[in-house]
């Protein structure tokens, strides 16, 4: 029986795509998948640990939310939810051009369609690739697992304050972020 290879599709291929309605694609080893748009509660928790980083942050470091990034040059192009940019590595970014590595910290709050297996490769991916960190945010058990390149994850629960490696002495109560 003979077998179809399928070809990965290309960094440059991908970015010729169409926009698509009602939600926005990622690159993922070279195949296209179609994100859905997140829902309310992913959004209010998006948006109150952005204000939270933000807050914490120094003007030598960039907080943003849906950032695209290429962790893996040629086969990947991945929509983090929120990331911590160095200003150096900031102001790097093409103004026509996208984010090359992975952001020094990358956080993935999770969705309903998020697997097990994807969000364990993109923490690999990212920690092996630049990331100090990778924050799994889950709202369904009011939880944040953090891992670092060391091979280390620590879960943060209610009552539990999160130390920030970009500010010293600063922490953000896992409370504050399921308020």
């Amino acid at each position: 029986m003979a077998s179809t290879q399928t070809k990965l599709m290309t960094f440059a291929e991908f970015e010729k795509l169409p926009d698509p309605d009602g939600g926005r694609f990622e690159l993922r080893n070279g195949e296209v998948v179609l994100v859905a748009p997140p829902k309310h509660r992913h959004h209010l928790i998006q948006r109150r640990l952005l204000r939270l980083l933000q807050n914490a942050a120094s003007p030598a470091d960039e907080v943003s939310f849906e950032f695209g990034y290429r962790p893996l040059p040629e086969h990947n192009y991945w929509i983090a939810d929120i990331v911590l940019v160095s200003r150096q590595r900031w102001d790097s970014i093409p103004l026509d051009g996208y984010f090359l590595g992975t952001p020094d910290l990358v956080v993935e709050v999770l969705s309903p369609s998020n697997t097990r297996a994807e969000i364990r490769n993109k923490t690999k991916v990212c920690l092996e690739h630049g990331a100090r960190e990778f924050w799994v945010v889950d709202g369904s058990h009011s939880q944040v697992e953090v891992s670092t390149p060391d091979g280390r994850t620590i879960t943060y629960k209610s009552g539990h304050e999160i130390p920030l490696f970009f500010a010293s002495d600063a922490h953000i109560a896992v409370d504050a972020i399921f308020a």
